[in-house]
């Protein structure tokens, strides 16, 4: 019997305050870096991927947020070159701590942006995400064709 398909999960927060959402720019991290995203990174199995979110903003911006005060507002199945993968995009409007970058090694700017005029620089499947999340698109394909 050959092996079960497995996807790659991740999770992504839209932190949004005033219109404007909070990005960071990849530095270093041989992926799209010179590129904005948001806080995210991969779930590591045995968590939800709220948890999975959770963790990785206290990681990358230092702030805590409960899992539970996390709303999926976008899922999206992508294909990657090598991999398909199962995005699930938050929001929170409930978090403590101070904003701050965390991980300089990874991040050379982290600012932010209005949702009306993001900048050119962003990772292309996470500008689709933003512009779901305003359009109120919670389910998407990307990178199929």
């Amino acid at each position: 019997m050959s092996a079960r398909f497995t996807y790659i999960g991740s999770a992504y927060l839209f932190l949004v305050k005033d219109g404007k959402i909070l990005l960071q720019r990849r530095f270093q991290t041989g992926f799209e870096d010179g590129k904005y995203g948001v806080p995210s990174g991969h779930m590591d199995g045995d968590e939800t991927a709220r948890e999975a979110c959770a963790r990785e903003i206290k990681e990358e911006v230092g702030v805590d947020v409960s899992p539970e005060d996390l709303e999926i507002v976008h899922v999206m199945h992508r294909k990657a070159s090598q991999d398909e993968r199962i995005d699930f995009f938050m929001t929170t409007d409930r978090f403590s701590g101070e904003i701050k970058n965390v991980e300089p090694h990874k991040c050379d700017d982290l600012n932010w942006f209005s949702l009306d005029d993001l900048p050119e620089n962003m990772v292309h499947y996470v500008r689709v995400a933003i512009d779901n999340y305003n359009s109120g698109v919670t389910y998407s394909e990307y990178g199929w064709r």
